[in-house]
């Protein structure tokens, strides 16, 4: 498999592997151009499809973790035909010899404990390439760390991600424009939320500073109903409203 990477001077006329198109993938490009000064790298297969990885210093990442010198990675994904044929190995072997040119600690992603959940890492394959658990959230989540210095100190959460909580009732969504899925479905959620009295508040993150100090490891998409983390996952109107115990 050949590989391409992304930059501001192509990114208008390739495409960003993802399900999502139009508007959704423009609202994507859009938050990918103001992050590759920041030093994101966003590397993909030449062929068409859902093959990729995106990541950056983990200082400048979006999420509440401690990583200084590390690089964080935000998103790694092969699927559909492109599985299962070690494109994932080729593409995360790529983000470590970023790392190791540059110097860094190491490499550090998001996962969840002991199985693979929906917008998140597999933990399976991230122990068979080698990572360790560098720290665990309450709401299960992990952040795990491939340490390529020695004697680097592992990378942690933030005490507002390691122990996930709003103060609010109903469902509170945190949410960024990372995911091209988020600019289709809040919307929507909210939209069938207030036709059914749901209560349903939606909190757009817009900035690295508040990203990286949300009540939440995860920042592409946290739902809370009543305090408590709820799902990473994605929820369309009519999931939202099963949830809520509400008929369409």
């Amino acid at each position: 498999m050949n590989y391409i990477r992304i930059t501001k001077e192509n990114i208008d006329k390739e495409h960003i592997c993802c399900a999502m198109s139009g508007k959704q993938s423009l609202a994507k490009k859009e938050w990918l151009k103001q992050r590759f000064e920041e030093g994101l790298v966003f590397y993909r297969s030449v062929e068409r499809g859902k093959c990729f990885i995106e990541y950056i210093p983990a200082e400048n990442a979006w999420v509440p973790i401690a990583a200084d010198d590390w690089l964080y990675i935000n998103c790694l994904w092969v699927s559909g035909s492109m599985k299962g044929h070690g494109y994932s190995r080729d593409l995360l072997s790529e983000c470590i010899r970023d790392a190791e040119e540059q110097g860094k600690n190491g490499v550090c992603i998001l996962c969840a404990e002991g199985r693979k959940r929906e917008f998140l890492a597999d933990p399976r394959f991230l122990n068979y390439m080698g990572f360790k658990t560098a720290d665990i959230s309450d709401c299960g989540i992990n952040l795990m760390y491939l340490p390529l210095a020695p004697n680097a100190v592992p990378p942690k959460f933030k005490e507002c991600a390691k122990h996930p909580k709003v103060a609010e009732n109903g469902f509170v969504l945190y949410y960024t424009d990372q995911c091209p899925y988020t600019y289709y479905w809040v919307p929507r959620v909210q939209k069938a939320a207030a036709e059914h009295g749901i209560s349903f508040k939606a909190i757009h993150i817009t900035d690295k500073e508040s990203a990286q100090n949300v009540p939440t490891p995860v920042t592409t998409y946290a739902l809370f109903r009543d305090g408590q983390f709820l799902t990473q996952g994605i929820q369309s109107d009519k999931k939202i409203l099963a949830l809520a115990g509400a008929r369409d």
